[in-house]
């Protein structure tokens, strides 16, 4: 039995629309497990909403939705000589994150990536004369801003934007479009006013596609149910029940990327306190579960495994019957669900 996201598709689809038309430049970006969907799904939503490119995040990523979007495919990742495999579809768009990649991808759509204040990938600002005497006058598809989430005090990515079309500029660009991250629709409005001639189109992944947490809920099914007794041994590792209690056996486990957590940024004194409760409690082997059960998350019997997981349950509290379906506080983007359901 699955792992499922149930997806009321009214509600989905009317928050889609609602950000298109607040964006009406905006570039959908399906990449990875396709923020839980799949790639393939999100490239035909894409095509319901009429827009023109589709950004996704490989190029096996792109080769997958060719079918499905009609429009322009960029790829997000970084362009490498050898490293992926051949398209040839005219609508294929490749990103060019550094010097070498510009010089190979001469002839051919691209857009340059800047480097921002993220300093993850891009040309740099002495980069770019290089770049624009290796083009030789050709015009690239557009320039690419890949900008931070979080914003400390001198922070100020709309600015940050306005310098780099200022050097695309002096570089002997003409700067046409470009593609941004993590900007308000003001702050566009801003750039508009500020960069007269110059388009700028917003690429958004996570607010188009879960930005409407009720239009989608993670269940996982109940597998088995079963009594333990306080001491009785459980699971691969054999730790001991301490009470006496349920084992609930329900769909969902690494594979599909329950119970994996990427490392955290922790700021102020409320977060530091709950991570090292959290992490004083892992410790002595218990760790909530995503899964609920009567209001309340579980907790885990023992760590999940490949596909299952097990959790622990008090004696008093009525166990949930096999067949029955729990709800799931899962990561989107890190979770593979077994099923897909549009309701």
């Amino acid at each position: 039995m699955p792992l499922t996201l149930y997806v009321d598709r009214g509600a989905w689809r009317h928050h889609q629309m609602c950000v298109t038309e607040a964006e009406p430049d905006l570039v959908p970006v399906a990449k990875g497990n396709g923020y839980g969907f799949t790639v393939p799904v999100l490239a035909r939503a894409a095509a319901g909403l009429g827009v023109d490119q589709l950004a996704v995040g490989t190029a096996d990523e792109a080769a997958s939705v060719l079918g499905c979007f009609s429009g322009d495919v960029i790829i997000l990742d970084p362009y490498l000589d050898r490293a992926e495999p051949s398209l040839s579809d005219g609508r294929i768009v490749r990103t060019a994150a550094s010097l070498d990649a510009v010089r190979k991808l001469a002839g051919h759509r691209m857009i340059i990536d800047c480097r921002s204040s993220l300093r993850r990938q891009g040309l740099s600002a002495t980069d770019l004369p290089l770049a624009a005497q290796a083009l030789g006058g050709q015009q690239v598809d557009g320039f690419s801003l890949h900008l931070p989430l979080d914003r400390p005090a001198s922070a100020d990515p709309a600015a940050e934007t306005v310098s780099w079309v200022k050097a695309l500029t002096e570089a002997g660009f003409s700067v046409r479009t470009i593609y941004v991250s993590h900007l308000s629709r003001a702050e566009i409005a801003g750039l508009e006013r500020a960069c007269p001639g110059t388009r700028f189109r917003p690429r958004i992944g996570t607010q188009l596609w879960l930005g409407e947490p009720n239009a989608v809920e993670a269940r996982a099914t109940v597998l088995d149910t079963f009594p333990v007794q306080r001491g009785d041994r459980i699971g691969y590792r054999q730790t001991r029940s301490r009470q006496d209690g349920w084992v609930v056996v329900v769909s969902g486990g690494t594979v599909q990327g329950v119970g994996l957590e990427a490392p955290r940024t922790l700021r102020g004194l409320a977060p530091r306190a709950k991570e090292l409760l959290r992490s004083g409690l892992a410790a002595v082997n218990r760790t909530r579960s995503p899964f609920s059960w009567q209001g309340r998350k579980q907790w885990f019997a023992e760590p999940p495994h490949m596909l299952v997981s097990m959790l622990y349950l008090p004696r008093q509290v009525e166990p949930p019957e096999p067949g029955t379906e729990l709800p799931a506080e899962l990561r989107h983007t890190s979770t593979h669900f077994d099923q897909v359901i549009m309701r």
